[in-house]
């Protein structure tokens, strides 16, 4: 393989800077003046249709994978059917703020405030929720973060296979023939659809045409050009053939989909799986060799490490370090519930292996009867220090996915999507991203006749207050009662955001590549998928399981601590209160270190959490159900919060991951926080659960140290834990970075569910990282 390829490319991606771009927004506003009498879901379908035909693009003449939303590398998209508001209040300052920047150009700033801003203003779904519900948003914002309120949703993982199978063509038929036959009602779907994949094949066809008059001036590249110019022609007029036509198709299908909705987290699933059938073809008919189809996964690799997210200032400190979500999983049981695994699996590995990028998000699917040679080469990578691969426990998955409402075939090929989502493959609005509730915030506020520890601000009911309660039973029902409030003023708010996407962004090209769509004629954000969740987060049942331990134990069962003197510690962040400070930290055990009325505090109020959203449906009459993972949120969220019970001095971060242990309470290994953790009902994390955990290299440098870290990894499976990563990397290389980040520009590490440059990070967020847990033996 010629490694040179892979470096030159990888060394021009990097070495690019990262601007605004407002060129598909110029577009889609020329779209609409243009149709403006139109049905929305045309508007829509045209604004593509234009940006597929008008959108400058460029390659790199050395790629063998070509595509992109914008000719630069790593761009952040303006995109003015979702969210322009916030575009035009923070402009001047995406270049300097702390976190995600992103270059922006003075010429933009003007031609964005004077021919995009007048037509938008009012009209974006940012501005349209905010009209209608901001004033509900608001009041319960530092309690819950509804998010999908100024970008499309994402979080989705196509049918690959089927993009595949019937290439653009056949898609475009489908269409054609449902047209024919459709009720007036649903002819416009179909138009839709029908409009847009011819633009697609177009869209192809500029790429062939810029490759073959690349190729006329570069005789080093001559053969290459003209043979990716060749797939991208062959594969606009049917479907593709070939191992490499079929990689191609697939990195076009995810340039389409960004291009369309401007979203993060569209993940192509089980692609070991999908993309094997053509890969052995081409291996047995000895047109494809291993290496060369490691350089063309290499190549794709590359390609996902192309597209960003542009988020508002106040998103970006959630989702920090542009976790885009390409998420990919290898591995795991097949229909029949045997191992699965393939010379796909083990490649996908190497490529991360080799590259060390922070995309796309490599998962591994892990089960009792995984081959040791999938996982010990797994564990060789994580090893490397990325950040990936992260490990999912179809153990603990299939049967709660069934339990949801899932098919048992359907939950046999699950997939992720983003980061630690759980979804089906190609079926499936999960809607897994729709808010963050922060349960400590909830503890707090009942603490304190439900007024907030920063402000002072009357936010829910008063109940009472900590020196009020008689005991424990009472702060409880009084917590349940605070928590229920804010459930049910939090389901009105997703209920807006889900009918402003159903009024503003209905996504044609999405719904051919989402099962069920196409035949019933009903766009995905209709609700036109087999499956039709919203996921919520509960944040942060570490935290919350901690603090509850101290006020029970030291207050309430050995009344060692007054709760009148808590009250006030509590209130004035514990000034000149050091030693009750400390007698909260080390007297009460902690979550984490295995011991059980701890743990089952956490999981009773998670348990409470999952009923009461039952009690709910969603707008596409789906389920709502929990997940327990952060992104970066522990970071704002915890800077929402005043002091707690637990001894976290005010606005500090909450516990990472999901269901990990504080940092620094994990006292007594690895192991014990996997007892902790297994806790935990599965049922509590069927929108995905994060643990993360953090080791030192040198563990891994012994075949002793692979082979121990392979029995954890077992035993995670037997202890039926949905999830765990892994941040392999000293602190002292941590502080390095932090003081000489010119030189540490290509360190990665794990955040929450995804990886990231660590230089990119806000201050406060590195500052968490480096303070989380090491361990150096299980």
């Amino acid at each position: 393989m010629t490694k040179n390829r892979i470096q030159i490319l990888k060394e021009k991606m990097l070495s690019q800077p990262r601007y605004v771009s407002i060129e598909q927004a110029l577009i889609i506003t020329k779209t609409y003046k243009q149709h403006e009498n139109e049905p929305i879901i045309l508007k829509r379908a045209y604004a593509l249709v234009n940006a597929l035909r008008e959108l400058e693009i460029g390659i790199e003449n050395e790629e063998l994978i070509v595509g992109n939303r914008t000719k630069g590398v790593r761009y952040g998209v303006v995109f003015p059917e979702s969210g322009i508001s916030w575009v035009d209040r923070e402009f001047e300052t995406i270049p300097t703020r702390k976190q995600d920047k992103f270059l922006v150009r003075d010429e933009d700033i003007k031609i964005f405030r004077e021919q995009i801003v007048p037509y938008w203003k009012g009209k974006s779904l940012e501005d349209v929720i905010k009209q209608n519900f901001g004033q509900e948003i608001s009041v319960i914002n530092k309690v819950v973060k509804i998010n999908q309120t100024d970008h499309a949703q994402g979080h989705i993982c196509p049918n690959v296979e089927k993009w595949l199978q019937k290439g653009v063509s056949g898609l475009l038929e489908d269409a054609q023939n449902h047209y024919e036959n459709a009720d007036e009602d649903k002819k416009n779907f179909y138009q839709a659809i029908i409009i847009v994949m011819k633009a697609v094949q177009d869209f192809m066809l500029r790429y062939h045409d810029l490759l073959i008059a690349t190729a006329k001036t570069d005789e080093k590249n001559r053969a290459s050009l003209i043979k990716v110019a060749d797939i991208c022609k062959n594969i606009s007029q049917r479907p593709p053939q070939t191992f490499h036509e079929a990689v191609q198709a697939t990195w076009f299908l995810f340039v389409i989909l960004h291009m369309e909705s401007n979203a993060s987290s569209f993940s192509p699933g089980r692609l070991d799986k999908i993309l094997y059938p053509y890969y052995i073809k081409d291996i047995e008919n000895n047109i494809l060799t291993k290496d060369e189809a490691l350089e063309i996964i290499e190549c794709l690799w590359l390609k996902f490490n192309e597209i960003v997210y542009l988020r508002n200032q106040h998103s970006a400190k959630y989702f920090a370090g542009f976790p885009i979500g390409f998420n990919i999983a290898v591995g795991g049981v097949d229909e029949h519930g045997n191992d699965f695994s393939n010379d796909l699996s083990e490649l996908f590995l190497s490529a991360q292996e080799d590259l060390g990028l922070p995309q796309p998000n490599l998962s591994v699917r892990l089960h009792e009867k995984t081959n040791d040679k999938l996982l010990k080469h797994a564990i060789r990578v994580v090893a490397k220090g990325s950040g990936m691969p992260q490990f999912f426990n179809d153990k603990a998955i299939i049967k709660e996915m069934e339990n949801l409402g899932v098919t048992h075939q359907d939950a046999m090929n699950y997939a992720i999507v983003g980061c630690v989502e759980l979804t089906t493959q190609g079926n499936n609005l999960g809607w897994s991203d729709a808010a963050m509730f922060n349960m400590n915030k909830v503890l707090e506020l009942t603490l304190n006749h439900g007024r907030c520890l920063l402000t002072d601000k009357q936010m829910a009911p008063d109940f009472g207050s900590l020196s009020t309660y008689k005991t424990f039973a009472d702060l409880e029902i009084a917590l349940e009662q605070t928590m229920n409030y804010f459930v049910e003023k939090m389901i009105p708010c997703c209920e807006a955001v889900e009918k402003g996407h159903i009024a503003i962004l209905p996504t044609a090209f999405l719904s051919s590549v989402i099962d069920d769509c196409m035949e019933k004629g009903i766009d995905v954000t209709k609700g036109g998928a087999k499956y039709n969740l919203s996921g919520i987060q509960f944040i942060q049942v570490a935290n919350l399981a901690d603090s509850l331990a101290v006020i029970k134990q030291l207050v309430f069962d050995e009344q060692k601590v007054s709760a009148k003197v808590l009250e006030e510690a509590l209130k004035n962040n514990f000034a000149n209160q050091e030693i009750l400070c400390q007698k909260l930290l080390n007297h009460v055990p902690k979550y984490g270190n295995d011991i059980a009325w701890v743990d089952e505090l956490g999981v009773k109020w998670a348990r409470k959490f999952r009923a009461k959203l039952r009690e709910f449906t969603n707008y596409r009459g789906g389920a709502y159900h929990m997940g327990m993972y952060t992104v970066s949120a522990h970071v704002p969220m915890g800077e929402n919060l005043g002091a707690s019970a637990d001894g976290r001095l005010s606005q500090t971060p909450l516990a990472d991951g999901g269901m990990s242990a504080v940092y620094g309470r994990d006292l007594n290994g690895p192991t014990a926080v996997l007892k902790s953790v297994s806790r935990l009902d599965n049922n509590l994390t069927t929108n995905g659960g994060l643990l993360n955990m953090k080791f030192l290299p040198e563990f891994f440098q012994t075949q002793t140290g692979i082979d121990k870290f392979a029995n954890f990894l077992r035993t995670f499976v037997d202890l039926e834990i949905p999830h765990i990563q892994f941040n392999v990397v000293c602190r002292e290389d941590l502080l390095k970075a932090q003081k000489n980040p010119e030189q540490y520009s290509s360190l990665t590490v794990r955040v929450a569910g995804y990886t990231a440059y660590f230089t990119e990070l806000a201050g406060e967020l590195q500052n968490e990282i480096i303070a989380r847990t090491t361990y150096d033996n299980v």
